[in-house]
């Protein structure tokens, strides 16, 4: 075995498959967006050449940046969500009563579609029977305001089920790696007399670090990529209020019919993800990897 193993030959002939696989999923169509990008086309006609006009168009398209910023907007809010979610991860790793049940009820809206998460959120916020407003009605707000339709609103009401919808993602791969830490550990630091939270400061969230960042680096460019839920419940509207460059993308290639500007938005936005995965993995780089036994 291992003389088979040892021959490259071998090795491309496994490789291979994959590697054709991934190339017509995944290369050959980023490759195909960016030179859509270069031409004026509305899917149907013949394409037209006319170079790097698009993505100039695309650097001072306000409309575009507009959608940028909210999609900034909802990665900042995923990653701060992200604490909530490894202190709940915490919680559920030191086996309090009832933790696998509530284990089971986090996971419930990733078994949820997205379209069946937009309809039920979109009916907690209908203006008039709406579980929201009935319950600021309840405790005396006279006129609750219509969440979906409110320019100001929308945006941050949109966030809440989106966050909600991968809460259990982020709690499992957390609770995961909480209790891949040796339970030695802790019961030496409570020996020597460490609180609950200097045990979850000192000796959890370092050992759990490198998780940390790689759900950090999952929920930006997650949040710059995200379409379904807000394309289902506003479509980006009232007059682009919620509109992120994934739903500008759909829009101008699908709606507006310019599949060659739209293209260089898919591939600006590819871009854009990668760029902010390099930085992120700049910034949270470690010189050293805390390893235990």
């Amino acid at each position: 075995m291992d003389k088979v193993m040892s021959n490259k030959k071998i090795i491309a002939l496994y490789v291979l498959p994959a590697l054709l696989l991934i190339m017509a999923i995944v290369y050959i169509p980023i490759v195909l967006t960016a030179y859509y990008g270069l031409n004026q086309w509305n899917g149907i006609g013949r394409m037209k050449f006319i170079g790097l006009d698009n993505y100039a168009a695309l650097l001072t398209d306000g409309t575009f940046w507009k959608s940028a910023w909210h999609s900034l907007l909802l990665a900042v809010f995923s990653c701060a969500s992200l604490i909530i979610y490894l202190a709940v991860a915490m919680v559920l790793a030191t086996r309090i009563k009832g933790a696998n049940l509530f284990r089971k009820i986090y996971l419930i809206p990733m078994l949820l579609s997205s379209v069946a998460i937009a309809q039920l959120w979109l009916r907690i916020y209908h203006p008039t029977n709406g579980i929201v407003n009935s319950v600021l009605e309840s405790i005396g707000v006279a006129n609750p305001p219509a969440w979906l339709s409110e320019p100001k609103l929308v945006l941050f009401a949109l966030f809440i089920p989106i966050l909600w919808q991968y809460a259990g993602f982020y709690i499992l791969i957390y609770y995961a790696a909480l209790k891949n830490i040796p339970a030695s550990l802790e019961e030496a630091a409570k020996i020597d007399g460490a609180s609950a939270l200097q045990i979850a400061w000192k000796i959890k969230l370092p050992l759990a670090m490198e998780v940390i960042k790689v759900t950090v680096v999952l929920a930006v460019v997650g949040s710059l990529k995200y379409f379904d839920l807000i394309y289902v419940m506003t479509d980006g509207g009232p007059n682009g209020s919620s509109e992120v460059m994934a739903s500008y993308m759909y829009h101008t290639a699908f709606r507006a019919y310019d599949f060659g500007y739209g293209s260089a938005t898919g591939f600006f936005l590819l871009v854009i993800c990668l760029i902010v995965t390099w930085v992120i993995r700049k910034i949270t780089a470690a010189k050293e990897t805390i390893q235990y036994s």
